[in-house]
């Protein structure tokens, strides 16, 4: 297998992980429905975002007008759809740690405050505090205190970062914007349609090795450089820690740029790859934001065949393949009749019995004379050896893992008590490590959030190993 292939399957293994477990359907469902009834916070609630501002200082602290635009801005944001398109990193396909990200940005009126533009942005906790993958909504001005940020917390006064921004891609959070996806993404039209570049090789490895969207290049380097209120000019694009583009990009003098106003109309950007910039010399070039880098991965999955549009987000599905009807299904295993296990030469069965797994082919006398026999070091019957080992380590412990790594705490315990029951008392085991595991981590991320937590070996408590892979190593996704 040639590498360009094998990274592109792994690619698409981790996004196929991540659209099965880190976003679920009853998130969705539920945040969405709260959302239809104007109830913006409690949407970000069921998402698991925090707010971090309080509304009504805003008008105070900056202005009528930019309170009344960020207002109306939540009031259409899908927070389900933000944690959709959230960069995250490999090999968990978890949120980025510790990224502050743009939405949205608002002109400030002079007396009200320092910086000419206030922020939305969406925050994500450190690596070491981010059980759940909880997902904070802020404002930032660049102050030294923000609105309804304690002050003396600097670690929450991250500057945005200039590789992810999302306020050029409003479709990726704004249920307003949500059918623009489509074109943004080049999903309008043929991978094999893409205009060609100065250097066709060059494009194709791109594409191939780094699933970069080269054919959309052209139009998102013009809609960035409109921002900082030029037509023409340089942008940086990066493909990894050493590695960066400089697309420039030229105008057409047979076709009038000013009468196009989605940028249209350009020549191709010409391309030149350098090495990694000496001493930050690259650094007033403005950044291509990430989400303009690479193919879409829902588009990459859905063309490659990997994953159906019923199981995509359905404001993504809507967009991405509007023929067809977006009935994502749940995730959460659905409880069944008893199993079946062969004990002593016959076919017995195990159940729910009172919200506890039980033997049903077994009288209460034989079962405590088993436990006798179990407690004296002696060999259980096979039906009580299977009661034991779906306890201890059963066959959903990976699903179960996954979804408590990707903070859906309530379709985990969903998938224990469709296993075990409601009232089953958990034995030690592989499976109740992972659960407290990841109560430990929320324990955590909560004193991060009230300032009582810090990184390092005097961070309290200490939280629980995550997962089977380690942290160490972790790359861009």
């Amino acid at each position: 297998m040639h590498t360009p292939t094998a990274n592109r399957d792994s690619r698409l293994a981790l996004w196929l992980r991540v659209r099965e477990y880190a976003v679920p359907a009853s998130m969705i469902e539920t945040a969405t429905a709260r959302r239809h009834a104007g109830d913006w916070a409690g949407a970000c609630a069921a998402a698991g975002i925090d707010v971090d501002f309080n509304l009504r200082s805003l008008a105070r602290s900056h202005g009528r007008d930019v309170a009344d635009r960020i207002r109306a801005d939540l009031r259409h944001l899908a927070p389900d759809l933000l944690r959709w398109h959230m960069p995250r990193v490999a090999p968990d396909g978890l949120l980025r740690p510790g990224l502050t990200l743009t939405l949205a940005r608002y002109a400030v009126p002079a007396p009200h405050g320092s910086a000419p533009h206030v922020h939305l942005v969406a925050r994500t906790p450190p690596a070491w505090a981010d059980g759940g993958q909880r997902i904070s909504l802020a404002l930032w001005d660049g102050s030294r205190s923000e609105a309804g940020v304690a002050s003396g917390d600097p670690r929450r006064r991250a500057r945005p970062d200039r590789r992810f921004r999302l306020d050029l891609h409003r479709h990726l959070w704004d249920a307003r914007r949500a059918d623009e996806l489509r074109a943004r993404s080049g999903a309008d039209r043929p991978p094999c349609d893409d205009p060609p570049g100065p250097d066709p090789d060059l494009a194709a490895t791109l594409s191939a090795e780094h699933a970069c969207a080269v054919g959309r290049w052209a139009d998102e380097t013009a809609i960035l450089l409109r921002t900082e209120g030029r037509t023409t000019g340089s942008v940086t694009v990066r493909l990894g820690a050493r590695r960066r583009l400089v697309l420039d990009l030229e105008l057409d003098p047979d076709l009038d740029l000013y009468g196009d106003p989605d940028g249209y109309g350009l020549r191709p950007p010409t391309l030149r790859i350098g090495a990694a910039p000496a001493g930050g010399s690259a650094r007033p070039l403005p950044v291509l934001p990430d989400a303009a880098v690479r193919v879409l991965p829902d588009l990459e999955l859905l063309r490659t065949g990997s994953i159906e549009p019923g199981r995509l987000h359905p404001l993504v599905a809507d967009a991405l393949a509007p023929e067809s009807v977006p009935a994502r299904p749940s995730r959460t295993a659905d409880p069944g009749g008893p199993r079946y296990v062969d004990c002593r030469g016959s076919r017995h069965r195990i159940g729910l019995v009172d919200g506890v797994l039980t033997a049903l082919d077994h009288d209460e006398a034989e079962l405590r004379r088993e436990e006798l026999l179990v407690a004296l070091s002696g060999t259980p019957l096979p039906c009580l050896r299977a009661i034991d080992t779906a306890h201890r380590r059963p066959d959903c412990l990976t699903g179960v893992r996954e979804r408590l790594d990707h903070g859906d705490v309530a379709g985990a315990l969903a998938v224990v008590e469709d296993l075990l029951g409601p009232g089953a008392l958990l034995r030690p085991g592989p499976l109740r490590d992972e659960l407290e595991a990841a109560a430990r981590r929320r324990i955590t991320y909560g004193l991060f959030r009230a300032g009582l937590a810090e990184p390092g070996p005097k961070r309290f408590p200490v939280p629980g190993h995550r997962s089977r892979r380690p942290r160490r190593g972790r790359r861009a996704s």
